[in-house]
């Protein structure tokens, strides 16, 4: 089980890493034919279709999908200065409180976001841009990011509950 959860947290890095490139891929292909225009004149003036939007998605996609890869990575940030100088237990005891509250919350926006995509797809929703969306579609991302979230929280949970000690480590101190 343990490996599976840790390969799901790092493709859905994975996932977050190609959207980021999808982000430069497109914005630097829409400056290049910016330049292209600008030295080429009015007849040389092209633009990728909903360029923005796409951006836009990609952004969305590379931050709910990093976030669960992000938390068992130690990369979020959290009160050092506070939990540093706390003995063991009350640091562990913080920890897991700090695990319950994120779990409960991640499940919670985990749940409206499904709410919101199974509204999008009902009522079909699409985007306003040039090439017209269906808006559910990039709401997925938000749903199996936050989702995967929830999953991390609660593997975390467990995994500081089985070695009674604090679990999370900071990626920052190491």
């Amino acid at each position: 089980m343990r490996q599976l959860l840790d390969t799901a947290y790092r493709a859905a890095g994975g996932i977050a890493a190609l959207a980021i490139l999808g982000i430069c891929l497109v914005v630097s292909a829409q400056v290049i034919l910016n330049i292209i225009a600008r030295i080429g004149g009015p007849g040389w003036s092209y633009t990728i279709p909903s360029y923005a939007d796409f951006s836009g998605y990609f952004l969305a996609t590379a931050s709910f999908m990093a976030m669960a890869y992000t938390l068992r990575a130690g990369g979020h940030i959290r009160v050092n200065l506070l939990v540093q100088n706390l003995p063991a237990r009350p640091r562990w005891l913080l920890e897991l409180l700090a695990l319950a509250i994120g779990a409960v919350m991640a499940g919670y926006a985990t749940w409206f976001a499904y709410l919101l995509l199974l509204e999008s797809y009902e009522y079909g929703d699409m985007s306003t841009g040039i090439i017209a969306i269906p808006v559910w579609i990039p709401q997925m991302s938000m749903v199996g990011g936050l989702g995967l979230l929830t999953v991390a929280f609660i593997d975390t949970l467990v995994e500081a509950l089985m070695a009674r000690q604090p679990v999370l480590r900071d990626a920052g101190m190491e």
